[in-house]
């Protein structure tokens, strides 16, 4: 296992099923029936791997949801319905199960997502496996953007990482600084509302929540475009707290995750009306770059053009 990171082991299942199997490399999956289309997605969380200490179990069910959630937000589809199963270890008291349940159920609300299914059984800690579905005519792929188009996130980046530093590494912050990163890595909030809206603006859109970086890569790769980013997506707090502990803030902005942020590309012409959706739904919205041709992701800082490598979240190597 030492050798393989996430990625590559979806390749090896991949090309064991087959150039039938019809993977398509995007935030949902996409399934054709007849005049129907279904879209569906699947997210695992895991104790020990995604849960920070001081997480509380409600939400712990809640951020389990956000995951697919902010997949269906950034192909501009709303989630319908979902099945969750659970792993649970056999000391779990009456009390946990009910906070569990009590978690579910007001993402349920929440979100709009209606849940009807599922399966439980007993593991060594707690796992959450989390499938939605939604019905759409079609979606806003990772493929699209178009040269001159502007590169936005819906929010800022740099919380969750230096949240995670905070409360796992110890490092230093103020108290209104390190609550504001608790929120942001406990209660994360997917942009569905605003990724309803601005569907029909944008020409590309994917989740952010295995890291900026990745999220800039997959888009350039799949578009075929050179992301050029001229502005980092976070706030003036996130720089002081990256210079106080010696951090580069490109590290906490770029190779991050669990943000949940919508990534796209629009024209000059559709920013517009996409800055009054964002007005509207509160939605701190960033202008970072532009697309170019060519290929691969670059940071222009000081006039100097810096390759942005894809040093996102992947499980076995992160």
């Amino acid at each position: 296992m030492s050798k393989l990171d996430e990625a590559e082991i979806i390749r090896i299942f991949q090309q064991s099923f087959g150039k039938k199997s019809n993977f398509v490399p995007e935030d949902v999956e996409i399934l054709r029936m007849n005049e129907v289309t279904v879209l569906a997605k699947s997210d695992m969380l895991v104790e020990s791997t995604d849960v920070p200490p001081g997480m509380k179990i409600k939400e712990i069910a809640r951020k389990s949801m956000v995951a697919c959630v902010s997949d269906f937000a950034c192909k501009g589809v709303r989630p319908q319905y979902a099945t969750i199963s659970l792993a649970i270890p056999r000391g779990f008291s009456r009390s946990k199960i009910k906070e569990l349940a009590s978690g579910f159920s007001t993402a349920s609300k929440e979100f709009g997502v209606k849940i009807v299914g599922g399966d439980v059984n007993e593991g060594k800690e707690i796992v959450i496996d989390v499938s939605m579905f939604g019905i759409s005519k079609k979606i806003i792929k990772r493929s699209g953007a178009k040269i001159n188009d502007i590169i936005i996130t819906s929010g800022p980046f740099g919380y969750c990482s230096a949240g995670l530093k905070i409360f796992l590494n110890h490092l230093k912050a103020d108290s209104k600084f390190t609550g504001k990163c608790r929120k942001y890595v406990n209660r994360p909030t997917p942009r569905l509302e605003f990724g309803l809206k601005i569907a029909n603006y944008v020409s590309s859109s994917m989740d952010s929540s295995d890291g900026l970086s990745t999220t800039l890569n997959e888009m350039s790769r799949q578009s075929r475009k050179k992301f050029v980013i001229t502005k980092l997506p976070t706030n003036p707090e996130v720089a002081g707290f990256a210079e106080t502990n010696k951090i580069k803030l490109t590290d906490l902005v770029f190779c991050g995750g669990e943000e949940y942020e919508i990534v796209a590309t629009v024209s000059k012409h559709n920013l517009i009306r996409v800055r009054q959706i964002a007005k509207i739904h509160k939605i701190p919205l960033c202008e970072i770059g532009y697309v170019a041709k060519g290929k691969n992701v670059v940071f222009c800082q000081e006039n100097k053009l810096i390759p942005v490598k894809n040093c996102g979240w992947l499980h076995f190597k992160s």
